[in-house]
């Protein structure tokens, strides 16, 4: 499964990924607002990340590496996917390594990642991010989810502890919303989803 958008190229994590991916996310400020990545974050933890079997249960849901695909090289700057929360929820993750934050490519990633599940035709999808990082609930805000007023205590390895996060639903805009490719090649996506 790959997704292109107008800065980014996003496709499954490959093996000589690793390096580069232990290298982006094993930044502090970035693992503190992570719930699902160990912490310290080593080459070890990436080809383990890696080497995970695509979830057999959900085979549908998309867990790719976000790279840039203008200016030079490809680099490596986040990733995003759905992933099926404790209560069988799909949840929908990101992270943007630390020198690419606040320049749009969270709201980029995950607005390809969320038109893939609307293709496959996921349930409602939610996501949840830590009280204290405010950006994280802007880039959710700006796909389309509302948060729904709950608040759940998540662990994060990175803090040693737990901590408040802010539960977002799907909104019905963020259902609604137009993706002309999809509506380009929508007579292909049955073949798709088979």
């Amino acid at each position: 499964m790959f997704a292109r958008t107008p800065r980014l190229l996003l496709r499954p994590g490959w093996m000589e990924d690793a390096p580069a991916l232990a290298q982006a996310i094993g930044n502090d400020a970035v693992l503190r607002n992570l719930s699902r990545a160990p912490a310290p974050y080593g080459l070890a933890d990436a080809e383990a990340f890696l080497a995970l079997p695509q979830d057999s249960r959900m085979p549908r849901m998309p867990r790719l590496l976000a790279f840039t695909r203008t200016q030079g090289a490809p680099r490596l700057v986040g990733g995003c996917g759905i992933h099926e929360a404790e209560d069988g929820t799909p949840e929908l993750g990101y992270w943007i390594a630390r020198p690419y934050w606040g320049l749009g490519f969270a709201t980029e990633a995950a607005r390809a990642v969320m038109s893939i599940a609307r293709a496959h035709n996921l349930p409602a999808v939610r996501a949840v991010h830590f009280a204290d990082n405010r950006a994280s609930g802007h880039v959710l805000r700006k796909i389309g989810f509302r948060a729904n007023g709950t608040v759940e205590r998540r662990y994060s390895p990175a803090r040693g502890a737990e901590a408040d996060c802010l539960v977002f639903d799907e909104g019905e805009a963020a259902r609604m919303s137009v993706d002309f490719a999809m509506d380009l090649y929508g007579d292909a996506l049955p073949a798709l989803a088979a």
